[in-house]
Parts: C-alpha cells; sequence; structure tokens
C-alpha cells in the first residue's frame, strides 16, 4: 500500500483473493455497500487488468453495491466518471510502474480522493480481516452494467481547453502503449489539429518503452518525431494517461512546473483570485 493507492507485483503481491477483499471493504469504507449504492470501476490495458478489475467487481457485488462497468480508461477518465456520476471510483492501474504490476487507485462519490489518512488505512485493516476468514465469491446481490464515459470526457476537456478554429497545430503525442492511445484520439476529435500519434496500440507488456516519462530516456522517441516533423509541441503520457509531459518545438522538455505555472496564469486571467491547487515538489515559480 502506498499513500494514495495499492500497488505491486501481480500476481506476487496483488492477487484475486486480495482484489476481492480489498473490493468488499472498499464498499463497506465508501458507504455503498447493502443499500444499492454504486461504484464505477475502469481499467487500464496491462495484461492482468481485467482479472483484477473482475475480482474487485465482484467483491464490491458481494455486498449489496452495484457496479457501473466503463471498461478501458485513464485514471483522469474514471475520476471524471466519479464526479459527473456521483459515484465513488476505481481505477485497476499501476500508472508508470512496469509491466509485472499492477494496483488500485480509490476515490469516493464525487472524485474525492482515497488516501492512507483518508480512508485507506481503513480498507487496508478490513481487507486483512477478510483474508483471514473464507473469502471466496459468494453470492451476488448487486447488479453490474456498463457504461460510456469517453465522449463525456473529451467533451468537458474541449470546454476546458477551447481550442480555436484554423489553429494549424502540429502536435506529436507519445501513448508509451498506455490508455492515452485510447483517450487521446476522442479529445483531438473535431479539432483543427494535425496529430501525430506513437505507439497508440494499446498493449501492457510496453514493447517500445515504459510508459514513465518521469525518466528522460523515455522522452527520446518524442524528442526526434518533434524535430523530425517540425511539431509545435510534444506530449508523453504515461500508463494511465494522468501524467502528460511536454516537449517544445525545440525537443526541449519543460519543467511540469513552467507548465503548472502557465496553465494556473491562463486560468486566473478568466477567473480571477480563484484558487490554485499545486503539490508540494513545485517550483517557486508556480
Amino acid at each position: 500500500m502506498k499513500a494514495y493507492d495499492v500497488r505491486g507485483r501481480c500476481p506476487e503481491e496483488l492477487d484475486a483473493t486480495l482484489a476481492r477483499a480489498l473490493g468488499v471493504a472498499f464498499a463497506e469504507e465508501t458507504g455503498i455497500s447493502g443499500g444499492g449504492g454504486s461504484a464505477v470501476i475502469g481499467r487500464d490495458m496491462r495484461v492482468t487488468s481485467p482479472d483484477i478489475a473482475e475480482v474487485f467487481a465482484e467483491g464490491v457485488l458481494s455486498t449489496g453495491a452495484n457496479v457501473v462497468d466503463i471498461g478501458l480508461a485513464s485514471t483522469d477518465l474514471l475520476y471524471f466518471a466519479a464526479g459527473e456520476w456521483n459515484m465513488p471510483g476505481v481505477m485497476v492501474t499501476a500508472s508508470h510502474n512496469p509491466a509485472g504490476y499492477n494496483g488500485l487507485k480509490m476515490c469516493r462519490a464525487g472524485a474525492r480522493p482515497i488516501g492512507r489518512d483518508t480512508g485507506l488505512n481503513l480498507i487496508a485493516a478490513r481487507a486483512s480481516e477478510l483474508l483471514s476468514v473464507d473469502n471466496r465469491p459468494g453470492v451476488t446481490l448487486g447488479q453490474r452494467t456498463e457504461r460510456e464515459a469517453l465522449e463525456a470526457y473529451a467533451h468537458r476537456l474541449r470546454e476546458l481547453v477551447p481550442i480555436t478554429p484554423r489553429s494549424n497545430l502540429r502536435v506529436v503525442a507519445d501513448a508509451g502503449n498506455g490508455m492515452a492511445g485510447h483517450t487521446v484520439p476522442a479529445v483531438f476529435s473535431g479539432l483543427d489539429i494535425e496529430l501525430i500519434p506513437l505507439y497508440f496500440e494499446l498493449d501492457g507488456n510496453f514493447p517500445n518503452h515504459e510508459a514513465n516519462p518521469l525518466d528522460p530516456s523515455t522522452l527520446s522517441d518524442l524528442q526526434a518525431a518533434v524535430l523530425e516533423h517540425g511539431a509545435d509541441i510534444g506530449l508523453a503520457f504515461d500508463g494511465d494517461a494522468d501524467r502528460c509531459f511536454v516537449v517544445d518545438e525545440r525537443g526541449n522538455a519543460i519543467t511540469p512546473s513552467a507548465i503548472t505555472a502557465l496553465i494556473a496564469t491562463r486560468y486566473l486571467s478568466n477567473s480571477p483570485r480563484s484558487t490554485i491547487l499545486h503539490n508540494a515538489i513545485c517550483s517557486r515559480a508556480v
């Protein structure tokens, strides 16, 4: 267990038995068990994600809660659904970790985060209790449905960041075989942007490079493509596409703190005196 999620080698550390127990504990902690409440579940493209999502859902359903399955998703797409539909949510992903890992990112209804001090410790303790007793699949009491969220998510992003017609932007995006290969085409659909995709095929084995833009070595293909195509900008995503690094038109990586400051400045120009949230690792520039 990390500060804000559950993550480990799969199945050595995170297996079906543990995932099922975590599903039960999650339903109880978020208050949806026993009363017909619902949780939304998404998953990334890792080889083990379908099985982990399935048994986690079994745990939720066994408590009488319902499951809304959005299928393949980025983490921010899952958070969007949890906020839009006011349901607790779970994303099956190991983010930027290598192929042998998997994990769970959880949130409460309204996409309010669940971390070590806001319920994750309690979920872990309850799962440990369940592991000490018979935790085999029981009677399914809740209902499971499938629901589409990608198009509404893409529409929301285009509302947040309107692109002017005839912008003539040329953008290289490196999905690293991760979930950006699923979300970026939907977000860019209909925009006057030339999109040059790198590694958009979903593949949890990460055959080209790790989907971890925190490692500068993973940016080399993107930087080369930006220069080759004369692009205006390059985007590098991690495995669950909730982290994006930016490369400028010269192929230089831009510090995320500069990007945060630019976004904050733009937002404040439209909504003066708004509150800007950032984490503790940003530079003083923010």
